[in-house]
């Protein structure tokens, strides 16, 4: 178990938040929505705050649509393809993820066809939006990418067969990322569980010195509607 310097002070248990505007742009099979693609380690929650719609996925057992509405509470595993559908225009999501740090390092890979899928330069170069692009061009990069991964995902669904060769190419490319992913954590989510062990410990000793150093923090978006892969992000910094 990794020792924290000091106590971790990202969210609790060390995820991510961030509130999602899912795209309405309708795509080749005339439903709107954002880009299918899956994590690699970190499992993902959606907390439903405004809208309907589904979240459509896709795994070694089959494919499954979860309908979405104001309260539901969905969440999925490292592995499953998920792509989010806006029934109407609306669809307001609150994003957790797992392991603060590696979903915004890249621990997700886009159901791209399998040509673009075959090392990491040709990835990126399809999938990258350019950040000092205009917002014009980055919504149409942003439109590209998802209409190319619906043509990817649509096709793992009438091929399941070529579902296993994806979640190797997915891997293969992000390995040169996992040295850098186990550093932030290692600092992230094993810190957060770390301290809590910590904790237990000290409580077990009689010890409560650490409800002392107790603190309140907030935060505001460090980045207001970005191109997402599902949609308009707000993003924000606590790792």
């Amino acid at each position: 178990m990794v020792t924290p310097a000091v106590p971790y002070e990202g969210l609790p248990g060390g995820v991510a938040v961030s509130h999602l505007a899912v795209y309405d742009w309708p795509a080749a099979d005339g439903l709107c929505g954002g880009t299918p693609h899956l994590h690699l380690t970190c499992s993902e929650g959606y907390v439903v705050t405004a809208g309907r719609g589904a979240v459509q996925t896709l795994t070694a057992s089959g494919f499954e649509q979860t309908p979405l509405a104001a309260g539901t509470v969905a969440w999925f595993t490292p592995g499953t393809i998920h792509r989010l559908v806006n029934e109407g225009g609306g669809l307001r999501i609150v994003v957790l993820m797992q392991n603060s740090g590696l979903p915004e390092a890249g621990d997700a890979v886009l159901t791209l066809p399998p040509a673009y899928l075959t090392d990491p330069d040709t990835y990126a170069a399809a999938t990258t939006i350019p950040a000092d692009a205009p917002e014009a061009e980055q919504e149409r990069f942003a439109r590209a990418r998802r209409d190319l991964a619906v043509e990817g995902y649509l096709r793992l669904r009438e091929e399941p067969k070529e579902l296993a060769a994806f979640h190797e190419a997915a891997a293969a490319l992000v390995r040169h990322r996992l040295d850098a992913w186990r550093t932030r954590w290692e600092r992230g989510a094993a810190a957060a569980a770390a301290a809590t062990g910590q904790q237990l410990d000290r409580l077990a000793a009689g010890d409560a010195g650490h409800l002392a150093e107790a603190a309140v923090r907030s935060e505001v978006p460090s980045a207001y509607g970005k191109f997402g892969m599902c949609g308009r992000l707000d993003v924000y910094r606590l790792d």
